[in-house]
């Protein structure tokens, strides 16, 4: 039984932190529809940046803001290259994948891995630290990512109903409309990305204070993991109209690392873990379709045809 609830602890945690990517990467995707792979590089640019502040002695919190703001400005990168220098989305998000390769080994001054043990943390500091203080190391980490990610959903919510979100939400559907409104859809574009690349720089700060250690390779299959958690949340859920798209693909999240995790449980080998992030997209992405093509056939009137 404690290993069953171990196990589902740390799904949770892994959940939740990964939700918060997944929250960025649903505003990329399904929002605007842009395929933006800069991802598996921006991840480790948050781990990269809370590494070199926790170590300098800056505030864990005001670190997971600076590594919000450093993926915001990889974002805006993107979006510059494919609104102003007209890059399609694909090559704009790998050529800002492929420079932050190098990036974030200049922010480690050359090291693939910098550990920061002992160093104060959003887990063992500051209010949160001592509320969650009685509670022991696993449940803890667990009560902060869970805090946090529903926070960055609330905010996501609550801008999406803002003017700005609004045209945001334009912006991917109908550009068009955009533009009749008299506004820029290249501009809302790169305001997406800003906020989609934050939020999984976010992530990335965050995983990186739970191990203590900032990895640049460590983003190795994001993208992959991000659209999967989206794709089987929006997918399962889409019926259930009383939950948010947000919170649907913080569930997809929790639920594609629990089938991870089943997986190695059963004795996977952990070099067969890209392979199975790859099989259960593709999964995903199959049954997603032909779902979507019974619910518009279901939506045909007999007599039309």
């Amino acid at each position: 039984m404690d290993i069953l609830l171990g196990l589902l602890v740390n799904v949770l945690q892994e959940g939740f932190i990964y939700g918060i990517m997944a929250i960025g990467v649903y505003i990329t995707y399904k929002v605007l529809d842009f395929p933006d792979l800069s991802v598996d590089s921006t991840f480790p640019l948050g781990s990269c940046i809370a590494a070199v502040l926790i170590t300098a002695g800056v505030d864990p919190w005001l670190s997971c803001l600076a590594a919000f703001g450093c993926g915001a400005i990889a974002g805006c990168v993107t979006g510059l290259l494919h609104v102003k220098l007209k890059i399609t989305d694909l090559l704009s998000g790998i050529l800002v994948m492929t420079g932050l390769l190098s990036v974030n080994l200049v922010i480690l001054d050359g090291k693939a891995v910098m550990p920061f043990y002992n160093k104060d943390t959003i887990f063992n500091s500051g209010f949160f630290g001592t509320v969650a203080g009685n509670l022991s190391a696993d449940f803890r980490v667990l009560v902060i990512v869970a805090g946090t990610c529903i926070l960055v959903k609330l905010l996501l919510d609550v801008y999406l109903k803002t003017k700005s979100g609004l045209l945001l939400r334009a912006a991917g559907d109908n550009a068009q409309y955009v533009i009749s409104l008299g506004k820029n859809p290249g501009t809302m574009k790169i305001i997406g990305l800003a906020i989609g690349n934050g939020c999984t720089a976010l992530a990335g700060c965050i995983l990186s204070q739970q191990t203590e250690t900032a990895n640049v390779a460590s983003g190795k299959g994001m993208v992959v993991m991000a659209l999967a958690s989206v794709i089987i949340g929006t997918s399962l859920l889409r019926k259930a109209k009383f939950i948010k798209a947000t919170t649907a693909v913080i569930i997809g999240s929790i639920l594609y690392k629990a089938c991870l995790t089943i997986a190695m449980q059963l004795g996977m080998p952990t070099n067969y873990l890209n392979f199975l992030m790859a099989v259960i997209l593709t999964v995903v992405l199959v049954f997603n379709k032909v779902f979507a093509g019974r619910g518009k056939n279901s939506n045909v009137n007999p007599t039309q045809i």
